[in-house]
């Protein structure tokens, strides 16, 4: 079976399941899965049940595919991705993404945990993503393109959604929930960066670093998918603050701000049509 086969197999398996699919769904980085036990009259299917699904190995990614409502709307969430630092290839780690594609969603919410560049910004702020800069030294897109996935050589000058960042700021605003705009640097990990990378990465015009989003923003963006990017600010990244970073303090932070971060993402898909 090739690729867009296993990709059609699991989205069979997932409609099965659920049936019609809902248009918005939501990819929930490290530590930030609580969305998904938040969703109402919810259907969860765990990825080892569904064909070809990759399954994560890291702390804080549940594993699991739930569909049910919030804000009165119908959402699906991801709870948990997997990443190229733990061994798998583009192609395998924005699967999920290729799958919500052909379920036809039209809205992809994507979030992480990261690490503050801005000096401005501060452990637990949410800052959406305007953009972002590719370090991984991969593109997921690279090699034979499969024209029912999207064209060869997809536009990238706006990969997050003006529209979508527009309905984040009013969100923000009739919640009373702060949040920041920042430039998303994906680096490939495990270890995170060091206190001359962070500097690079500031020179360059980064405002948060991370681990994954941008392999999924790609994809999505290839599939004709509106992409809206949230960080969560776990930590400050090497060289802002004294102390060594660890995944520990990313995990508790995100807890933190849970009640937060939920109800930004309500009032988000409630605007959403």
């Amino acid at each position: 079976m090739d690729y867009f086969g296993q990709v059609q197999a699991a989205a069979d398996a997932v409609r099965a399941r659920i049936g019609d699919f809902p248009s918005t769904a939501i990819i929930l980085g490290s530590g930030l899965g609580d969305f998904a036990g938040s969703l109402g009259a919810a259907t969860s299917i765990p990825y080892k049940d569904l064909p070809n699904w990759p399954i994560s190995r890291v702390a804080g990614h549940d594993g699991r595919l739930v569909a049910g409502t919030a804000n009165g709307r119908r959402v699906a969430a991801l709870a948990g991705r997997v990443h190229l630092y733990e061994g798998y290839d583009g192609l395998t780690i924005t699967f999920p993404i290729r799958v919500l594609g052909v379920l036809g969603v039209k809205h992809l919410i994507l979030t992480n945990a990261a690490g503050g560049v801005n000096t401005a910004f501060s452990a637990g702020a949410l800052m959406v993503i305007d953009d972002h800069v590719n370090l991984m030294g991969r593109n997921p897109l690279a090699g034979e393109n499969d024209e029912r996935f999207g064209p060869r050589f997809p536009d990238m000058s706006e990969v997050y959604s003006a529209r979508l960042r527009a309905i984040a700021d009013g969100t923000s605003r009739t919640t009373h929930i702060p949040i920041v705009h920042g430039v998303y640097a994906a680096l490939l990990g495990p270890s995170y960066e060091t206190p001359a990378e962070i500097r690079y990465l500031r020179t360059i015009g980064a405002d948060a670093v991370g681990m994954s989003t941008v392999p999924e923003a790609i994809v999505a963006r290839h599939m004709g998918i509106e992409v809206l990017g949230i960080s969560c600010i776990t930590n400050m990244a090497a060289g802002v603050m004294s102390t060594p970073l660890n995944h520990a303090e990313v995990m508790e932070t995100a807890r933190r701000v849970r009640g937060q971060f939920i109800a930004l993402l309500e009032g988000i898909i409630g605007q959403l049509a």
